[in-house]
């Protein structure tokens, strides 16, 4: 085989690896109620972030694609490790009312969204900005949030994620 071919059917094979685990993830969201952790794990794998269970919320493992991917599948579990919901939280209608500026910590934003696909710092804001990708029907779309010095949240917003425009190989 050549070196040519060999490079085209390991590039083949790493898309069928990353299409798969997308198309496996994506499914994460329709978890039944009820699910035994121990099923899960055999179903999707390891998480890629757990966080143990708060005074309020049962513990809640996190599937995220991100920085490549668009999407962060969250999995909560009762005291009894049985799923009690799971969803992708990459949602820009639920964005209002589950970000709470002036309230939300670094910790409270990695437990919902995972890591960030990136960070950057603006003139016009003392802190760090949080980026994270995800989709809103066709259109790829960014969620930013904005992390003061102290590590508490201070504002959001959502734009659109600018891709270069393909040329034409007319």
């Amino acid at each position: 085989m050549t070196a040519r071919r060999c490079r085209h059917a390991l590039i083949a094979a790493l898309m069928a690896l990353v299409l798969g685990g997308c198309a496996l993830f994506s499914n994460v969201a329709d978890v039944a109620p009820g699910t035994p952790q121990a099923a899960v794990l055999a179903t999707y794998g390891q998480p890629t972030a757990r966080y143990p269970a708060t005074a309020t919320e049962g513990a809640r493992w996190q599937y995220s694609l991100e920085p490549s991917g668009q999407a962060v599948y969250n999995v909560d579990f009762d005291a009894a490790g049985r799923v009690v919901h799971a969803e992708q939280a990459l949602n820009e209608g639920l964005f209002g009312q589950r970000i709470k500026v002036g309230h939300w910590t670094r910790a409270d934003v990695l437990r919902e969204y995972g890591p960030p696909a990136r960070t950057m710092e603006v003139h016009n804001f003392n802190g760090i900005i949080w980026v994270y990708r995800y989709t809103n029907g066709p259109t790829w779309r960014l969620l930013y949030i904005d992390i003061d010095p102290a590590g508490i949240v201070q504002s959001y917003s959502e734009g659109d994620q600018n891709l270069p425009d393909l040329m034409d190989s007319r």
